[in-house]
């Protein structure tokens, strides 16, 4: 018995000194990103004020990205554009002349008499669309056809999208576009077309000349719907044009002059 004891007081003895040479590791703390490394010996309070400093990166959303921020304002503000509700597009249609636009690669900018002519299909509502502009001083005609419709059968509101097929002179290629009419008046004499990305922008008229008092209410339509007007340049409308079937075609030369800015 007295051995017995003797050998489990050594055995202890030597497990002080191996306990006291080799003590035993706590477990690592966890790290999380953006979160101090806490471990058990810190102070009850440390983990709290650990949260409050990491609150502004860790807890907070992410930044929104500059190019993400504008896409969203261009969104907001297209949502937010006024368009005309209830348009007729029986008295919508025929033909009204350019008075003013932005210019675009798809328009010649030697164009004068530039016009277009929409023919309206009662059968299933989409619209025939007829661009018409006049070159080399007013002595050749392009042109180019395409389709436009409602873009929401549904809506009430005027936006219509419109296709075009180039090139003119070999249409095989689809080209789809908007088409927001912006404002109208009552008797149909005048409009205002633009679109969501306010690339583009024309001031129409059923006569060649427009009424500088009622051009100047339309540019200051388009500049509270968020346009740049700086970028309006007017259409020179010399003379009457002469009618279609007379005028000489340039065969599309005039499409690709405008791919080249010219």
């Amino acid at each position: 018995m007295e051995t017995t004891t003797a050998t489990r007081t050594e055995q202890n003895n030597t497990l002080r000194e191996r306990i006291a040479h080799n003590p035993p590791r706590l477990p690592q703390p966890v790290c999380l990103p953006s979160i101090p490394c806490l471990s058990r010996t810190d102070p009850p309070h440390a983990f709290a004020s650990g949260i409050r400093h990491t609150s502004s990166s860790f807890l907070s959303p992410p930044p929104v990205k500059p190019h993400a921020t504008a896409h969203r304002r261009r969104a907001m503000a297209a949502a937010a554009m006024r368009v005309v509700r209830d348009l007729d597009l029986e008295r919508y249609a025929g033909r009204w002349y350019e008075i003013a636009c932005f210019p675009s690669t798809f328009q010649p900018k030697t164009g004068t008499n530039t016009r277009a002519t929409y023919t309206l299909n009662p059968d299933d509502g989409t619209v025939k669309v007829l661009n018409e502009t006049w070159t080399d001083g007013g002595g050749r005609r392009g042109h180019i056809e395409g389709t436009a419709w409602r873009a929401d059968p549904a809506s009430d509101e005027a936006k219509l999208k419109v296709r075009f097929y180039v090139p003119p002179f070999l249409p095989v290629f689809p080209v789809t576009g908007d088409y927001w009419v912006l404002h109208v008046d009552a008797d149909y004499q005048y409009a205002l077309v633009g679109q969501p990305s306010r690339k583009y922008l024309w001031i129409l008229c059923r006569q060649p000349q427009m009424d500088e008092s009622v051009y100047n209410e339309l540019v200051e339509r388009a500049k509270e719907e968020g346009y740049d007007v700086s970028k309006l340049r007017k259409t020179a409308h010399p003379d009457p044009p002469p009618e279609s079937e007379q005028s000489p075609g340039d065969r599309g030369v005039w499409w690709i002059k405008s791919i080249f800015g010219k």
